[in-house]
């Protein structure tokens, strides 16, 4: 797949990577990182995961409104994406992998069509491609 970026953005991370900050060359970015609780850390700032998870939903929600506007479907008033990122041991190589769960909300659409708008927007989603065949995912919806 050959990709000719329309943007392009930079952000650097200072400090301990999980234990620093990282800031965007924007500025809209700026957040001290901590690791989460469960990482034993103290939870007192944002991290890599939670990061990656904001990013991919609001990716996800406009690839879901494009594949939905390309099939003459409108997408619903309060429709929602979740994308759930977790991360733990790796059991091939003893390091961390990522695992995700992206969860449509399209309120007042048939199931079936939920579903397949859903599915067609994972297969749009440009997060999604570069994810396929690195991390786990599961897609589900609800109407």
């Amino acid at each position: 797949m050959t990709v000719s970026p329309v943007y392009r953005v930079s952000s650097t991370s200072r400090g301990g990577g999980r234990d620093g900050e990282v800031v965007s060359e924007t500025g809209r970015i700026d957040l001290t990182l901590a690791p989460p609780v469960e990482m034993g850390g103290n939870g007192d700032g944002s991290n890599p995961e939670e990061l990656f998870s904001a990013g991919w939903a609001a990716c996800f929600m406009g690839a879901l409104r494009l594949v939905a506007k390309n099939a003459s479907i409108t997408v619903p008033e309060g429709t929602e994406v979740s994308v759930t990122v977790g991360i733990g041991k790796d059991d091939t190589d003893d390091g961390f992998g990522l695992t995700s769960d992206i969860s449509v909300y399209l309120p007042g659409l048939e199931t079936a069509q939920a579903n397949e708008l859903a599915l067609a927007a994972h297969g749009f989603c440009p997060y999604s491609k570069a994810t396929r065949g690195n991390i786990a995912s599961t897609v589900t919806s609800r109407v």
